[in-house]
């Protein structure tokens, strides 16, 4: 059987050349687009400043909660507080995750109607969410709803990956953002898969 061709992506991001060390010997990714996005966004939020492990281990216990079924907005926003926070959420989380199931009753979030916007709309739509803010929303748009051209500029993995890759100079925030949105435009229309191979350079 013959080879498996690359996604395009592969082939357009190596024109930059400092990029193209980085998918050397990097395998390539791929974007797939999840259901029921309410919970997505939920678990966004609880996993916030927590380690992979122990994001796993609340959203577990989130859904424990619900005999381990995933539950609808209105059985979120019906759970007690105190249940909640009794499975590690912080006050905070707690009033974010309901806001996020009281949005869903009153407007909708089927992954159908998200799934139908553009990612400006999907901005619009989430962000009056108090508890959901612009980084959140590109990370929903990545990975629950498989967007191929997000760039994450505010993300410390990505300013951080690209000041190392392309010897940029952190403590000119201003200076770095514009010299980061200048290198990425080069990247479109697959600036989400070129975050996804920043972030794995880094960490490894």
């Amino acid at each position: 059987m013959p080879d498996k061709k690359p996604h395009p992506y592969v082939e357009h991001l190596a024109k930059d050349k400092k990029f193209a060390q980085l998918l050397k010997d990097a395998q390539p990714l791929a974007l797939k687009k999840k259901k029921n996005f309410h919970l997505h966004l939920c678990a966004s939020i609880m996993s916030q400043q927590l380690s992979v492990k122990v994001a796993k281990v609340i959203y577990q216990r989130f859904l424990d909660l619900y005999g381990g079924k995933e539950p609808t907005p209105q059985q979120i926003v019906t759970t007690a507080p105190e249940k909640l926070r009794a499975i590690g959420l912080s006050n905070a989380k707690v009033a974010y995750v309901q806001n996020v199931a009281r949005h869903a009753i009153v407007h909708g979030m089927e992954d159908k109607k998200l799934h139908a916007m553009t990612d400006e709309e999907v901005m619009e739509f989430l962000l009056p969410i108090k508890g959901v803010g612009k980084w959140t929303v590109e990370m929903q748009l990545m990975f629950a709803l498989g967007r191929e051209d997000v760039f994450a500029v505010d993300d410390l993995g990505i300013q951080q990956g690209m000041a190392k890759l392309y010897k940029l100079d952190p403590a000119d925030k201003k200076a770095m953002r514009e010299k980061m949105l200048k290198i990425s435009a080069k990247w479109k229309p697959y600036r989400t898969y070129a975050c996804m191979h920043l972030w794995r350079w880094k960490d490894s």
